[in-house]
């Protein structure tokens, strides 16, 4: 009887453990913000405003969202139009249409798009326009109600919106902006852009039609608000099935924003990067550790996915090559040492690896010039190395200037943990960067 209940319970712990795991991840995945926007109040308020005014009263608009790449321009927006969408009066009165630059590469692709949006293929059929602003104008006017005086408001939501700016005459966004600003269909137009100069962009006839609406983010948190927004991404929400584990574990999560190697985890990822993206990340890693046997999250465990994401992908490209390159890549660092950081060529590079084969291993790598140089090729694919200028016909390869991407640390750290680097090698690079 014993072993049943104990097989139940374990099942039941596994079935919530399941649901902890679907429901942060989700969370994390999707830059879900949990509870308020911090530090974006009053750019909330007046987005909301805006849009509202689309919505209930039908009135045209045009605004662009303007901050660094994950500084919650996206976040904002989803946010707002959650909002909105409770509203009783706005929830069957709006179309949404969103675009996105990098997949929107040209007004044709963005228009077949909005088309298939705004659910309109069978009216469009095989009807034939002359112009891109004939078919848009179509479109719009087969959303019309009844009555011509009242028309369903439509918002549309440019994303990467500076890449829509180098469509061919900026077609899509004058056509778009010119509706905007007429008083037929209501239609509130959306940018999402991280270029600040955006505005020098566009052209004088689109800039001319657009409401000079700017609403700008910054990434500005203060630490304090970076642990609440630790909490608020991990803890779990009141209606969670499993009322005791819930509380266990937002015990747990109070617990771990309070713990001082929490807080310095915190702090190092803070100071290298306020983006809520790179939090997310670090809580994802933590939380895939998460298991029926480990089933909460420990100190530990972020220490272990900050490693993970703060692992220095240079590094491990070089723990993947020869002995060779390696050798290669010490020869350029002491070239590097003894010259200041001046450019070498592969030549000089080829000296230098030469002087330690004849000091140190006159048999052990015996390798023919174009096999070095086949090596120093493949480094330079890897882009460990770059070239200082384009290479032209007449140049020969040997004698093109180069310029080594990895500094002294990350080469002393990739050869301790290089599996079975000969000592003689580690001898050498220790030797030309004795300085350190």
């Amino acid at each position: 009887m014993n072993k049943r209940k104990l097989k139940e319970s374990s099942g039941a712990d596994g079935e919530c453990i399941s649901q902890v795991q679907k429901m942060l991840r989700e969370r994390l995945c999707h830059h879900r913000a949990m509870g308020k926007l911090f530090g974006m109040d009053q750019q909330y308020k007046h987005l909301l405003e805006m849009l509202k005014q689309t919505t209930v009263h039908g009135e045209s608009n045009s605004a662009l969202i303007i901050g660094p790449r994950g500084s919650g321009k996206t976040a904002l927006l989803n946010r707002v139009l959650k909002d909105l969408r409770e509203m009783k009066q706005v929830r069957e009165n709006l179309l949404e249409v969103h675009l996105n630059g990098l997949l929107q590469t040209n007004d044709k692709v963005a228009l077949k798009e909005i088309t298939r949006q705004l659910q309109l293929e069978n009216v469009v059929g095989d009807k034939v326009f002359g112009s891109f602003a004939e078919n848009l104008a179509f479109l719009l006017e087969a959303l019309r109600k009844g009555d011509r005086t009242s028309s369903c408001p439509v918002l549309f939501v440019l994303d990467e919106f500076d890449l829509f700016v180098h469509h061919k005459n900026q077609t899509l966004l004058y056509n778009l902006f010119d509706i905007s600003q007429s008083a037929q269909t209501p239609v509130t137009v959306i940018g999402l852009t991280c270029r600040q100069d955006i505005l020098e962009l566009l052209e004088k006839r689109v800039k001319s039609r657009f409401s000079h609406r700017r609403i700008y983010l910054k990434n500005s948190i203060p630490f304090k608000q970076y642990i609440r927004i630790f909490k608020e991404q991990l803890s779990l929400p009141a209606e969670f099935p499993d009322k005791a584990f819930a509380q266990k574990w937002n015990s747990n999560v109070q617990l771990l924003s309070e713990d001082k190697t929490v807080k310095d985890v915190l702090q190092n990822l803070f100071h290298y990067s306020k983006d809520l993206r790179s939090l997310h990340f670090l809580l994802m890693l933590a939380v895939s550790n998460v298991t029926v046997c480990h089933p909460l999250i420990t100190a530990s465990d972020l220490q272990e996915a900050s490693k993970q994401y703060r692992m220095d992908s240079k590094a491990n490209i070089v723990h993947g090559l020869s002995v060779l390159e390696i050798c290669l890549i010490i020869a350029m660092k002491h070239l590097n040492d003894v010259y200041e950081g001046e450019p070498f060529n592969f030549q000089m590079v080829y000296n230098e690896f030469q002087k330690f084969i004849q000091r140190k291993a006159p048999c052990m790598y015996n390798f023919e010039k174009p096999v070095v140089m086949k090596a120093f090729e493949h480094l330079l694919q890897l882009e460990l190395v770059k070239p200082m200028e384009r290479p032209s016909v007449r140049s020969q390869r040997e004698y093109l200037l180069m310029e080594l991407l990895l500094d002294n640390n990350q080469i002393m750290d990739a050869l301790q943990a290089y599996p079975n680097c000969p000592t003689d090698v580690k001898q050498w690079a220790a030797s030309s960067l004795s300085w350190l």
